[in-house]
């Protein structure tokens, strides 16, 4: 009994009395069972999704930017090799000039009767006086890569041209030859333009046109570029270019000679 206006009235256990309605009918439960259910099926998805993001949350954000930035990078790899410039010469129609003003190996002349190999996946064996138009570089021993690489090879791709890097076989003291894999580091410097490179284990190309290394004339020059035109001559030698309109030009220039 509740009276009037007051609490419950404790049972034998000094409990207070708790009105229970217990239906004649289980059915009429029914609704609470399916909202039972539907909040039981919610908090094992919630469960599930926790399971499965725990090792990324475990560290924060960090897991997720990394695993954004590998997959960008990747992408972005992929995308330079399909679509990125290939070191592949490019034929020249022009013949050879007939009778250049100086003889091969100096400047007015053709290059040196001499071959290479171009080493690009395997060698092969190149004759020199094929090597145009374009720009040779000489490295010589112990070479930093400097930015001057980088610009001949878009100044000389803007002109539809090609850009060769060449080690210096010559000793220098306690320097050593640049090896095929420094070259080819260097080469990868340039983002627009692929120097191709060249074995020249004879040193035809640094005896003719580059100082010996270790002499007076050489200390600083750096990268020797020789200039080569569509029928073969070399124009001109540069000992250390250095970036520039001026060197742009001398590029340019190529075209005409």
């Amino acid at each position: 009994m509740r009276p009037d206006g007051g609490d419950p009235e404790p049972d034998d256990y000094g409990l207070p009395r708790v009105d229970v309605v217990v239906p004649d009918d289980a059915r009429e439960l029914e609704r609470d069972m399916l909202a039972y259910r539907r909040e039981e099926r919610r908090r094992r998805r919630r469960e599930r999704v926790r399971r499965v993001t725990r090792p990324l949350t475990r560290f924060g954000v960090a897991i997720p930017i990394i695993a954004g930035a590998l997959l960008v990078a990747l992408l972005s790899g992929a995308l330079m090799t399909a679509f990125g410039p290939k070191p592949t010469p490019r034929p020249t129609g022009a013949q050879l000039a007939p009778r250049p003003s100086a003889p091969p190996g100096e400047v007015g002349g053709l290059l040196p009767d001499a071959g290479v190999d171009l080493v690009a996946g395997e060698s092969t064996p190149t004759p020199l006086q094929d090597l145009r138009p374009g720009v040779i570089g000489i490295v010589p021993p112990g070479y930093k890569c400097e930015s001057v690489v980088a610009e001949i090879a878009g100044r000389t791709q803007d002109n539809v041209m090609n850009f060769w890097l060449v080690a210096d076989p010559r000793p220098a003291g306690d320097e050593k030859k640049t090896s095929l894999k420094e070259l080819k580091a260097c080469a990868g410097t340039a983002h627009y333009g692929a120097p191709l490179i060249l074995d020249d284990g004879e040193g035809v190309l640094a005896k003719a046109y580059a100082a010996a290394p270790g002499s007076a004339g050489a200390a600083g020059t750096g990268l020797t570029a020789v200039f080569v035109q569509p029928d073969g001559v070399v124009s001109e030698v540069v000992q250390g270019p250095e970036t520039g309109p001026e060197l742009t030009e001398k590029v340019r220039a190529l075209r005409s000679g």
